[in-house]
């Protein structure tokens, strides 16, 4: 059974992507904040984390995929960011500190699911 963290402050983009990844094979938790994705990744060792950059508090989805790749039993995760922001400069930074990919919001569900198999798949 493969293991997808969602990680996002808005709960109807968490549900969404949850919905639209359910399947037999699968088994999804989610995090509103950066700290509790840290909390959740660090109990659950999750497969795949599909990560938000902007998060309110005191961490935002850089934070949280930094320290998550500095951790022996995280750092294997594979990340997915899925953020609203789409400069240049924070994807090279986000591909710099770990990440697998980058989709920016809005986006197709299709093109989602298509990068969570291939990552999956790894």
């Amino acid at each position: 059974m493969k293991k997808i963290l969602i990680v996002d402050d808005q709960p109807s983009i968490r549900k969404l992507v949850e919905i639209s990844l359910q399947s037999s094979d699968r088994c999804i938790f989610e995090a509103e904040s950066g700290e509790k994705a840290i909390e959740v990744a660090r109990d659950k060792k999750p497969d795949l984390i599909i990560m938000d950059l902007m998060m309110p508090g005191g961490m935002d989805g850089f934070q949280a995929v930094e320290i998550l790749k500095q951790d022996p039993e995280t750092r294997n995760c594979r990340v997915l960011i899925l953020t609203a922001k789409d400069q240049k400069t924070e994807r090279a930074r986000a591909f710099e500190i770990g990440a697998d990919d980058y989709l920016a919001k809005p986006f197709k569900l299709d093109n989602l699911i298509q990068k969570v198999e291939n990552l999956l798949a790894l």
